[in-house]
């Protein structure tokens, strides 16, 4: 009985890695996971990507070259490009991450404000159907992006944590590394408010 307790005791005890970027286990078993189907695309929703402007100058900053995946048709996207010359709140989560589902829908509502900048949400995770899926039952229908490799994250330095709000100047630049969930509209607006002087 003592060799149950103690067995029990080194389980409950051994260290486990941190829920906030850990790597899906049916994943991590079967290899990388394939691409989310053009109905599962549908049935999200999405709003386009951004798309870059003709009348922009190169992207520059941290995230000019990084590209990822359009969640709304599958294309490769170059986020920096798309995002030039305007302000925008490029928001990092994933479809497990609790924090993040809350967060979601404050996004939702701050994006449909007037005065509002570009948000676009990130997928930090290599399972894209279940972004998509998990988009579709919390009804938020934001531009968004794949980057399951963290590519975006990478290139600004964002910790290891979900989620992230990266504060993006028109120019490129990042003017703030958001770590915590937003709670409410009104807070994202704040926020970029005092980061970026847009209000909404």
């Amino acid at each position: 009985m003592l060799l149950i307790a103690v067995v029990a005791l080194a389980v409950a005890l051994w260290p486990r890695e941190p829920r906030e970027l850990r790597t899906d286990t049916a994943t991590a078993t079967r290899g990388a996971p394939a691409a989310a189907s053009d109905g599962q695309r549908a049935a999200a929703a999405l709003a386009a990507c951004p798309s870059p402007s003709p009348q922009q100058s190169a992207a520059a900053g941290p995230l000019a070259g990084i590209t990822v995946g359009c969640l709304r048709d599958g294309r490769p996207l170059d986020l920096g490009a798309a995002l030039a010359g305007r302000p925008a709140l490029v928001n990092l989560w994933a479809y497990w991450c609790e924090p993040c589902a809350r967060e979601l829908p404050a996004l939702r509502e701050y994006a449909a404000r007037p005065g509002a900048i570009t948000v676009v949400t990130a997928h930090s995770d290599p399972a894209e159907a279940k972004a998509l899926a998990r988009l579709g039952d919390l009804d938020v229908h934001l531009p968004g992006v794949q980057d399951g490799d963290g590519r975006v994250r990478t290139a600004v330095g964002a910790p290891a944590v979900l989620p992230v709000s990266v504060l993006v100047r028109a120019d490129g630049s990042i003017a703030k590394v958001v770590v915590r969930p937003f709670d409410s509209a009104d807070d994202i607006a704040a926020t970029v408010a005092g980061e970026l002087g847009v209000g909404a």
